[in-house]
C-alpha cells in the first residue's frame, strides 16, 4: 500500500510519496511511476515525485515522468515538493536547499497562516553549450535560432539547459502551434541524444510572452517551470524580451528573470493539493 498527495502546479500535477524512512523499491519506481500516472487506470498524474532524505541537502527530489522515465528536475515540481515538505511538518523552514539530479535547488516559500502561497525558485544558472543541453555539434557553440530539419520541414530552435534539456520554437501564434505534431518530432529527434522539452513561445511584449509545452515522457501539459525558464533565456537570447517576464501558460502565469547579476534564474509561481490517499497498484506489478 502507498499513500500519496497530489498536487498540482498551474495544472501540472504530479503525486506526491513521502519516502523519508521507505520508500517503494527502486526497480520498480519506472512502473510504478506510469501505472499510478495513468488517467484511465490508474490515478492520474504528469508525474511522480519522491520526498528522500538528503545527505547533501535538506532533502533530496526524485521526479519520474508518466511513461516512467526519470527526469533530471522539475520547475512545478519544485514548488509543489516545497509545499508539501513545509505543509506536511517536514520542516518549518522558509528556504530550502533540495538535492536534484540537476543539482541542489534553493527555493523560498512565501507563507501566510501557515499555509505555502507561493514558491520563488533560484533555478541556477541556464546552460548554453552544446555540449551542456546535450544536443549534437560543435562542443563550446551555442544554439541560437539554429535550423533544424524535423518532420519534413525546417524550423528555427534555440536551445537551453536548466537542468534538463529544453528546445524553443518562436511562433506567431501560440494556440495555433503544432505542439502535436512538432513536439513529439522534436524530443525524439536525433540531434538531442536524452530527448528534449519543447517549448511553443509567442513573445507578445519586452515582459510579457505566451508559451505551450510538450514534455519528453509526458507530452503536451499545462505548465512547465523549467520550460518558462528556459523560454525566457531563449527570449533575451534572440532579442525579443527584456530579462524579467510574465509567462502565460494554458494552466495560469508565472513570474521569471534572468538576473544580469549572477546570472541565475529565478521563477515564482503557486502550488496546491488537491487530495491524499492510497493505493494497491505496486502490488500488481
Amino acid at each position: 500500500m502507498i499513500r500519496f498527495t497530489k498536487m498540482h502546479g498551474l495544472g501540472n500535477d504530479y503525486l506526491v510519496v513521502e519516502a523519508m524512512q521507505q520508500g517503494p523499491p527502486e526497480e520498480k519506481l519506472p512502473a510504478l511511476a506510469k501505472a499510478m500516472s495513468d488517467r484511465h487506470f490508474g490515478i492520474g498524474a504528469d508525474g511522480l515525485i519522491l520526498v528522500l532524505p538528503s545527505r547533501a541537502a535538506d532533502f533530496r527530489m526524485r521526479i519520474f515522468n508518466s511513461d516512467g522515465s526519470e527526469a533530471e528536475m522539475c520547475g512545478n515540481g519544485v514548488r509543489l515538493f516545497a509545499k508539501y515538505v513545509y505543509e506536511h511538518g517536514l520542516t518549518r523552514e522558509k528556504e530550502l536547499q533540495l538535492e536534484t539530479l540537476a543539482g541542489i535547488i534553493r527555493p523560498r516559500l512565501r507563507v501566510d497562516g501557515g499555509v505555502v502561497t507561493s514558491v520563488k525558485v533560484d533555478m541556477g544558472e541556464p546552460r548554453l553549450r552544446r555540449s551542456e543541453i546535450p544536443m549534437k555539434g560543435p562542443d563550446q557553440s551555442q544554439v541560437v535560432a539554429e535550423k533544424l530539419r524535423v518532420a519534413g520541414r525546417q524550423v528555427q530552435v534555440t536551445a537551453v539547459s536548466m537542468g534538463n534539456p529544453h528546445c524553443v520554437l518562436f511562433v506567431d501564434n501560440v494556440e495555433r502551434a503544432e505542439v502535436a505534431t512538432l513536439g513529439p518530432a522534436i524530443e525524439h529527434h536525433d540531434a538531442f541524444p536524452r530527448r528534449t522539452n519543447v517549448e511553443f513561445v509567442q513573445a507578445v511584449s519586452e515582459g510579457e510572452i505566451k508559451m505551450r509545452v510538450w514534455e519528453r515522457g509526458a507530452g503536451e501539459t499545462l505548465a512547465c517551470g523549467t520550460g518558462a525558464s528556459a523560454s525566457l533565456v531563449a527570449c533575451v537570447l534572440n532579442g525579443k524580451t527584456q530579462r524579467k517576464a510574465t509567462v502565460h501558460l494554458p494552466g495560469g502565469k508565472l513570474c521569471v528573470s534572468w538576473s544580469a547579476e549572477n546570472n541565475h534564474v529565478f521563477k515564482e509561481g503557486p502550488a496546491a493539493e488537491v487530495c491524499t490517499g492510497e493505493t494497491r497498484l505496486d502490488e500488481t506489478l
